[in-house]
């Protein structure tokens, strides 16, 4: 696929260019959005009311993962599961899907993306496998979503990206992990693996910082983020070592410095099963939740001093966004969560790894 520089490189410079209006939240209105599974080979995405009430949902051909949402909260792009092949743009208000698109040969999305801060450009971790080198797809939602190029990630398995609230930071959790799709999902360098966190100016795509954990985790592959109200970038990690190994889970980074392990009670992180399955932060940036579908356990650490302030013990939980000053959760039993408060339950319906907040 030939590459429009000139055009690629004007669109990425107009990040931030243009003010987005938002919309007023009201009882049934979008307010969430999740990918799950119906039965053992239905899948689907669900969009939410504040309540937790579905209040439509689009039929998918295949497994889903995360979700990325527009600017103006009128849009919602869902992606496939690694390896995926598919992403499905959906209008929130029309509820309906609106677009489909795919990654291009020698490509498939890892099952995460966002927008640029006034919506005009979407973003896909992608592994280039052949090149052994993860990309950030880039496509333009005013086009059908046709890619118009690629920034280079920096390492190997990117899964999350996001833009920080500079809107203009890209920070990307290079699990450090590689595969190629003709072995599935197999873990093919567990023995020379280097997960990193890279930052990269969205208007250039430069590399503006590159942090690794030391050598000796070099197995914690970091894949899930949130930032904090201090600016901090808070991450989970999935660790590939010996399963008696005693490890950390939860890191937290400042730009300029070295990613800080957070460090808790043995029980706490004993839970969890060196497994972290997604990372959100609370309304105002004050709590960090990181959740274990592996374990069955949340925990929700006070971004001031790292203390973890509540352990959560519910079955193959996963999905966190934030909610106030909680967080609103969701978990493979087909239960949905507002803080520690059952709100509904569906045992016909499992809950995927992602729930993002629409407004």
């Amino acid at each position: 696929m030939a590459i429009d520089r000139r055009r690629f490189l004007a669109s990425i410079a107009a990040v931030g260019a243009l003010p987005f209006a938002t919309l007023t939240r009201a009882d049934g209105a979008p307010t969430f959005i999740a990918a799950r599974m119906d039965g053992s080979n239905a899948f689907s995405v669900a969009v939410l009311d504040l309540a937790g009430d579905v209040l439509f949902i689009e039929e998918l051909d295949a497994r889903a993962h995360d979700i990325a949402v527009s600017p103006d909260r009128a849009t919602a792009v869902v992606f496939a599961r690694r390896p995926g092949w598919f992403a499905l743009a959906i209008d929130l208000a029309g509820r309906q899907r609106v677009a489909s698109f795919a990654p291009p040969a020698g490509r498939h999305f890892y099952g995460h993306g966002f927008f640029s801060a006034d919506g005009r450009l979407l973003y896909a971790t992608e592994n280039d496998w052949d090149g052994e080198r993860g990309v950030l797809g880039v496509y333009d939602p005013a086009a059908s979503y046709a890619r118009i190029g690629e920034l280079e990630t920096g390492g190997i398995e990117p899964h999350e990206a996001m833009l920080l609230s500079d809107g203009r930071t890209i920070a990307i959790a290079n699990g450090g992990i590689a595969t190629n799709p003709d072995f599935g999902r197999t873990k093919l360098n567990l023995a020379t693996m280097a997960p990193s966190l890279v930052y990269l100016d969205a208007a250039t795509g430069d590399v503006l910082e590159r942090a690794e954990l030391p050598t000796s985790l070099h197995q914690l592959s970091i894949r899930h983020m949130a930032e904090a109200a201090d600016g901090s970038v808070w991450f989970g990690g999935q660790y590939e070592g010996a399963e008696t190994d005693v490890v950390d889970l939860v890191g937290a980074h400042r730009r300029g410095g070295q990613p800080t392990l957070v460090t808790a009670a043995p029980d706490a992180y004993s839970g969890m099963r060196q497994y972290v399955g997604a990372v959100a932060a609370n309304r105002d940036g004050t709590r960090i939740a990181a959740t274990s579908p592996v374990g069955g356990r949340m925990l929700v650490f006070d971004v001031a001093t790292g203390n973890v302030v509540s352990i959560r013990d519910v079955a193959d939980v996963c999905g966190v966004t934030g909610d106030g000053g909680d967080f609103f959760s969701s978990d493979g039993r087909g239960r949905l969560w507002r803080g520690e408060t059952l709100l509904s339950e569906d045992p016909s319906v499992a809950w995927d790894n992602h729930i993002r907040r629409i407004a």
